[in-house]
C-alpha cells in the first residue's frame, strides 16, 4: 500500500489554495506550495499567496530572495523533504499550485543533467541576446531538432536551458527527460485539476486583480524596484510588478493599470489550461465552483484509493 500524496492544480484565480485548505482540514493533511511565484518572500501580495495559513501548516512559501535564481531542481528536491517530513508524521502532503512543471518533475522525475558551469550559462546568454528570439529558436532547432516538439520562440527561458544543456553534453535535454524516473509510484498520487467554466474563471481574475492592485502592493513594487534585481531573473515576471512600475512613471493611468494587470491574468491562465490540456490528461478534473459540492466530490475520490 503506497502512501498517499495529493496534488491540486488549476490555473490562477481557480480556488485551489482554498481547496487545499478544506481538504487538508478533513483529511489531516499539510500543505506544500507548487507554485514557482509564490515562493519568493517580497513579493507576497501580487503573487497571491495564500493568507489563511494558521490552522493549516503550510509549506515554500516566500522563502526565496528574488534575487536568486530558484529552478524547478530546487524546488523538486525541497518538496521531497516536506513530502517525506508530513508521512512521518502520519499526514497526507498536498501539493498545490498552479505551476505544471513542478508537478510533472515531481510524478516522473527531474533529469539528472550534468552541472552547467557559469561560463556555459553566460555563453548562451551571450548568443540570445545577440540573435533575439526568433533566431535563437532557429539555431537551437538546428542543433537539436528535438526541442521543436516542445519548445517556442516565446519561451526564452526554457530555450536558453535546453541550449547550454545541448552544448554541455551534446545531448538533447528531452532525452535526459525520458531516461528520467520518479522515487514515487504512480499509485501514490492523487490528482486534482480544477476545470472551471471560462466566464466564471474571467469574473474571478477581474475580481482578483482589482483586489490585489492597492497601496499594499505599489508600495511591494516600490521595495522590489529598490533591489535591483537582474532582468533575466524570473521574479521579474510577476504580474503586476511592470504594470505598476508603468503606473508609478505616469505612462499610464490606474485604469489602464487594471486593464493590463487583468489582461496579463487572463493569458497565464489560458496557458495554465493550454498545459492542463496537453500534460494532465490522466488527471481528475473537476469543473465544480460550488465548494462544499468540490470537496464532497473530492472526499468520494479518496474514499475510492
Amino acid at each position: 500500500m503506497h502512501p498517499k500524496i495529493i496534488l491540486i492544480s488549476g490555473p490562477t484565480a481557480s480556488g485551489k489554495s482554498k481547496l487545499a485548505i478544506d481538504v487538508a482540514k478533513k483529511f489531516k493533511g499539510e500543505v506544500v506550495n507548487a507554485d514557482s511565484m509564490q515562493v519568493y518572500k517580497e513579493i507576497k501580495i501580487l503573487s497571491a499567496r495564500p493568507t489563511d495559513t494558521k490552522k493549516i501548516k503550510h509549506h515554500l512559501y516566500g522563502f526565496v530572495s528574488v534575487k536568486k535564481k530558484f529552478s524547478t531542481g530546487h524546488w523538486l528536491k525541497l518538496v521531497d523533504k516536506k513530502i517525506q517530513g508530513i508521512l512521518k508524521k502520519k499526514k497526507i502532503p498536498i501539493i498545490v499550485g498552479g505551476t505544471g512543471l513542478y508537478f510533472k518533475s515531481l510524478i516522473n522525475g527531474m533529469a539528472k543533467i550534468p552541472v552547467i558551469s557559469k561560463t556555459t550559462r553566460e555563453q548562451v546568454m551571450k548568443i540570445h541576446s545577440k540573435l533575439g528570439n526568433h533566431s535563437f529558436y532557429k539555431k537551437l532547432i538546428s542543433l537539436d531538432p528535438e526541442c521543436k516538439k516542445y519548445l517556442k520562440p516565446s519561451d526564452p527561458q526554457r530555450m536558453i536551458r535546453a541550449y547550454e544543456v545541448f552544448l554541455k553534453t551534446k545531448k538533447s535535454f528531452y532525452q535526459w527527460q525520458k531516461e528520467t524516473k520518479s522515487k514515487y509510484a504512480k499509485e501514490a498520487f492523487i490528482k486534482i485539476a480544477l476545470n472551471p467554466d471560462r466566464q466564471y474563471l474571467h469574473n474571478e481574475i477581474i475580481r482578483r486583480s482589482i483586489q490585489i492592485v492597492n497601496p499594499k502592493s505599489i508600495l511591494e513594487v516600490k521595495k522590489f524596484s529598490k533591489l535591483k534585481v537582474n532582468k533575466r531573473l524570473p521574479a521579474n515576471f510577476i504580474i503586476g510588478i511592470n504594470e505598476i512600475n508603468d503606473y508609478l512613471q505616469n505612462k499610464i493611468t490606474k485604469e489602464i493599470l487594471h486593464e493590463r494587470v487583468i489582461v496579463r491574468t487572463r493569458q497565464y491562465a489560458k496557458r495554465q489550461f493550454t498545459w492542463q490540456r496537453g500534460q494532465m490528461q490522466d488527471w481528475n478534473r473537476f469543473e465544480e465552483v460550488n465548494y462544499s459540492k468540490l470537496l464532497k466530490k473530492v472526499s468520494i475520490l479518496l474514499s475510492k484509493t
